[in-house]
């Protein structure tokens, strides 16, 4: 029988247009296997104890926090850590390709003096506050800060009725075409638009938003295959596939019961 883990992870997901994470305490199992994916991550650590590796066989880096390059492999330890924060940036959102240029891919090692701060404030308004609202504008602030972007959300009137069609409809498959149609506009010219406005193709846009509900789902006691389904997987082998892609881990192990989602749970309503 496996022994249960001294410091087993206890935490959080994190999403906003464009923006997904985890913020947590604990990382009893060590560190993660080697792994990439599309989104440019930010990870830090506080108030200390964070390593990263960049590459398979790279040297472990203690540090603060660091930047690590779209579809750059790395690893992440943060069993020394009180609390631990990984944010996945989209590459096509301004902040993204912001931080593309910047990185050049390269890992970018960051100080103390640039997230500290941010790290207490994040770290109060998840424990003792259990506010998602503020931890997640926190987060957005420091991401905002490091790639110095200024936070824009879609205001074309036709971008935000393709919007709302589509969190209408999270569970089913939308063409670009049957989309550009409730813009009223071609498909090429509401591409275009789409991606000015938001910062992201639909087709990723879609996906964030069907990993946004999945999490929304599991965070409110679904099951892994309930919340696949409810969000437009196929099943939830297609879900895990998807997650590590974007994550590097499966959802199994990213079931979140840390302070904002026990609060929230705590909030609704029970029948008998």
């Amino acid at each position: 029988m496996d022994k249960p883990l001294a410091n087993p992870y206890r935490g959080d997901f994190l999403a906003w247009s464009g923006v997904c994470g985890f913020i947590g305490s604990g990382g009893g199992g060590g560190a993660i296997s080697p792994h990439s994916h599309c989104a440019i991550q930010l990870v830090l650590g506080a108030p200390g104890g964070l390593r990263v590796q960049f590459g398979r066989r790279g040297e472990w880096v203690a540090c603060a926090a660091a930047l690590v390059p779209s579809r750059a492999t790395h690893t992440i330890d943060v069993t020394g850590c009180d609390m631990s924060v990984v944010l996945f940036i989209e590459p096509e959102t301004p902040e993204g390709k912001a931080l593309t240029a910047r990185l050049q891919g390269r890992l970018e090692v960051l100080g103390a003096e640039v997230v500290g701060e941010a790290a207490r404030r994040v770290e109060h308004a998840w424990r003792v506050e259990k506010s998602r609202a503020e931890v997640n504008a926190i987060c957005a602030r420091l991401i905002e800060d490091i790639s110095k972007t200024a936070p824009r959300q879609p205001s074309d009137p036709r971008v935000l009725a393709a919007v709302e069609y589509l969190r209408e409809r999270v569970d089913q498959s939308v063409s670009l075409p049957e989309v550009a149609k409730v813009a009223n506009l071609s498909a090429d010219r509401f591409r275009h638009l789409f991606v000015e406005e938001t910062g992201m193709p639909l087709r990723t846009y879609v996906l964030w938003r069907r990993l946004l509900h999945v999490w929304t789902l599991l965070s409110a006691g679904e099951t892994l295959s309930s919340a696949a389904h409810a969000a437009g997987f196929a099943d939830s082998a297609h879900l895990s596939r998807t997650a590590r892609t974007m994550f590097g881990l499966p959802p199994s192990v990213l079931q979140m019961k840390g302070p904002l989602s026990e609060r929230e749970l705590a909030r609704e309503p029970h029948f008998a």
